[in-house]
């Protein structure tokens, strides 16, 4: 019976571990400096007549989100602009109508944001609106929300 058996003859283990050792780097090489990385970004700060471009197209009916892609900004950031500059806000909201259509496409399956996208709103309002007609909605899995205060 062979005592050592397959580690016998170890030339070609030391052999790989050789080469292995060959591509680290010397103990005498200096260790690499930190990786560069991109510092965050400053807000788009928009000129002047870019602003003034941006009140004249909200109060020609263009909405905050359409401002924002056209300037490549956040609608937030459309909105304070235009608050800062005293601009009165439209509230475009939904109508009876539009709400009695979010609540059929909800149940249909359709999601908040789907419902939102196909309206011309956010998703937040379709919940809002959702929520004061006493629909029951869904979690991001389809699930039913359990709401605060419910004894399931």
């Amino acid at each position: 019976m062979e005592v050592r058996g397959a580690y016998s003859n170890i030339k070609d283990q030391v052999r790989a571990l050789e080469e292995l050792r060959e591509k680290l780097p010397s103990l005498d090489t200096p260790e690499p400096t930190s990786t560069k990385r991109d510092r965050p970004r400053r807000a788009r700060q928009l000129r002047t007549d870019q602003i003034e471009q941006l009140i004249a197209g909200y109060q020609a009916g263009a909405t905050v989100y359409e401002l924002g892609d056209r300037f490549g900004i956040e609608r937030r950031t459309v909105s304070n602009i235009l608050h800062r500059h005293g601009v009165p806000m439209r509230r475009r909201g939904l109508s009876p109508d539009q709400v009695d259509d979010a609540i059929y496409l909800y149940k249909l399956g359709w999601s908040l944001a789907r419902v939102g996208d196909h309206l011309g709103v956010n998703h937040t309002t379709v919940l809002t609106k959702l929520r004061e007609r006493g629909i029951p909605t869904r979690d991001t899995h389809g699930r039913p929300r359990i709401e605060a205060g419910d004894p399931r």
